[in-house]
């Protein structure tokens, strides 16, 4: 599933061609992707300009002079493509400008778009109980030391949920634990204040490598022009089970919740 730094990724693909473009025509060429398109959609966008584009956890915003914010997510295999040749059977919905033409493709139909009052995206539902931006200035040691006090659960458990920190998913918070040293298992509320200044660093610096590197290719994954993330070349130690660790010993690989959790247990503790 693409994560933060896939959906930051796409956005900065996509601002290049729709910051201050005009929408022309909106095609909806199905009803629906994990839920129904908005009703009215099209009459909302058709004629508006963008005036921004964003991101909000692992959501893309585009913003329009008639106050409203195009609400985006990838969900597990989405994509958008800029100035296709022709049209595929997964280009689900499809912007066009004077000048280009964007569609969104989405062969497994998990994504979703919304249309959403810019005054009211805070109170919208899905970012109402979300917590800070991983790369914004709320998100440090003091805010993970409250929201871990005298917790038992597993710290990568807790950096998952997305009321905690949002954006945060498998891949990232993997690496980030891995480079802050900190066992996935280990009992948040266990950490010293020290070490979480060390995991705020470690979550900004890998989440900043990877946009650096276009994401990560996982399936169906790519960026608006079509070429691949090339993050997954510097894992450290998502998807190298029984790979040696540059401390000697061997990445292990757990199952948590169906999800797979990679780590060294002789350095990360």
């Amino acid at each position: 599933m693409p994560e933060l730094p896939e959906v930051e990724t796409t956005v900065r693909g996509l601002e290049p061609v729709l910051q201050g473009a005009r929408i022309e025509r909106v095609t909806l060429r199905r009803s629906d992707l994990r839920r129904p398109f908005p009703p009215d959609l099209g009459q909302r966008l058709t004629g508006a300009t963008v005036t921004g584009l964003g991101r909000r956890a692992k959501y893309g915003l585009i913003d329009t002079d008639r106050g409203d914010t195009l609400v985006f997510h990838l969900g597990m295999s989405g994509r958008w493509r800029i100035d296709p040749e022709e049209l595929g059977k997964h280009d689900h919905f499809v912007i066009e400008t004077v000048r280009h033409r964007l569609a969104l493709n989405d062969a497994r139909r998990f994504g979703s778009i919304d249309l959403v009052s810019t005054g009211e995206l805070a109170e919208w539902p899905a970012f109402k109980a979300l917590g800070p931006e991983p790369l914004g200035p709320d998100f440090d040691a003091a805010h993970l030391a409250k929201a871990f006090e005298d917790r038992t659960a597993p710290v990568k458990a807790l950096l998952l949920d997305q009321r905690i920190v949002a954006g945060l998913g498998n891949i990232y918070v993997c690496e980030a634990l891995y480079l802050a040293r900190i066992a996935p298992t280990r009992p948040a509320g266990t950490i010293s204040r020290a070490r979480l200044t060390k995991l705020v660093e470690a979550v900004r610096e890998v989440l900043t490598a990877a946009i650096r590197a276009g994401g990560s290719t996982l399936r169906d994954y790519a960026r608006p022009d079509g070429e691949l993330g090339y993050f997954a070349k510097e894992w450290r130690v998502y998807g190298r089970e029984g790979e040696p660790c540059e401390c000697g010993g061997l990445v292990e690989r757990r199952v948590d919740s169906g999800r797979s959790t990679f780590w060294c247990p002789r350095c990360q503790k």
